[in-house]
């Protein structure tokens, strides 16, 4: 059995898969037709939605198999995500990749399968659309453009799914997105026992922008610190803007220290970036950070809640100096 490559971008991939926010979430009707209608014109057993995370191959939809999601290692779609077009195997019992592969040998006995990359998110194939069959087939130039077509249906409702959690403005996640995003990431903390640390920002005088220089300068500067969290913090970091002047980041498995770390960089690369563009103002913040207390911290809003107390005593105290 040959293990799945890990693509050259996987960093890049998994976050703008996770960006998306469709990781773990419950069925839904405009997912489910298409693979119906995918199981239906090929008359298959078995037609997903896969994708392929960090270490597993989680079904968005899923007709004709049991399972929710299974090992990476054994996936078909980590090999199918690596191609350009359709990815064809007509018989995996005279495919030496395959062969002895334990979807293959046992439930659901996998001897033909075709998947066709996903790529909603930068050109970044975050899964496929694969259909299933338990016979071996032959798959014809035809078959294959209508599995695009189909294709192209999934990947314009995870666009539809990640423009509704993304600030239009900016291009992070809003408040909606960090949300669903950062519930996620608490669960995954809880489960593995994590450290996490909450970070609530907001800009200092930036109605003093607006007023000054204009709204179009006002988005100019909100646009930049958006683009300096992005750079700042890690790609495993949740990030977004609530609305307004104000931003959140959720670092995750992260101790003190190196959340702190993480700030002084932030603050410290956008000072830099004002002075380098030649601003005629510079961007001024105060920030509050809450640590991931289990026993205190029922939902994120109870961390969000905490830091933004936290940080409007830092400004209060700025403004006392």
């Amino acid at each position: 059995m040959e293990i799945p490559k890990i693509p050259a971008d996987e960093q890049e991939r998994l976050f703008q898969l996770r960006s998306a926010a469709i990781l773990d979430t419950l069925p839904e009707e405009r997912f489910d037709r298409v693979t119906r209608m995918a199981r239906r014109l090929f008359g298959v057993p078995i037609a997903l939605v896969s994708l392929v995370d960090e270490n597993r191959q989680w079904f968005k939809s899923c007709f004709g198999l049991d399972a929710s999601e299974t090992s990476r290692d054994i996936s078909f779609c980590g090999h199918a995500i690596l191609e350009k077009g359709t990815f064809v195997i007509e018989d995996t019992l005279k495919d030496e990749r395959f062969f002895d592969n334990p979807l293959v040998t046992s439930e659901p006995h996998i001897r033909f399968y075709a998947g066709q990359p996903l790529r909603p998110l930068n050109g970044m194939a975050v899964g496929t659309l694969c259909i299933i069959d338990r016979a071996p087939r032959e798959f014809s130039a035809e078959d294959q453009q209508m599995l695009v077509d189909l294709a192209q249906m999934i990947e314009r409702e995870i666009i539809a799914v990640q423009l509704s959690i993304l600030d239009e403005l900016t291009r992070i996640s809003n408040r909606r997105g960090f949300l669903t995003l950062a519930r996620h990431s608490l669960e995954m903390c809880k489960r593995q026992q994590f450290p996490a640390t909450l970070i609530f920002f907001d800009l200092d005088k930036f109605k003093e922008i607006n007023d000054t220089y204009g709204h179009s300068e006002g988005d100019r500067a909100l646009k930049i610190f958006a683009e300096q969290i992005a750079e700042a913090f890690r790609t495993s970091d949740i990030f977004a803007r609530l609305g307004g002047d104000e931003f959140v980041v959720l670092a995750t498995n992260s101790s003190n220290a190196v959340t702190q770390e993480l700030v002084a960089r932030f603050v410290g690369n956008l000072q830099t970036r004002c002075a380098n563009l030649g601003l005629p103002y510079s961007i001024q913040l105060s920030y509050g950070a809450v640590a991931y207390d289990v026993l205190k911290h029922a939902t994120v809003e109870d961390m969000l809640q905490e830091a933004d107390a936290a940080m409007y005593e830092h400004k209060t105290l700025k403004k006392k100096k």
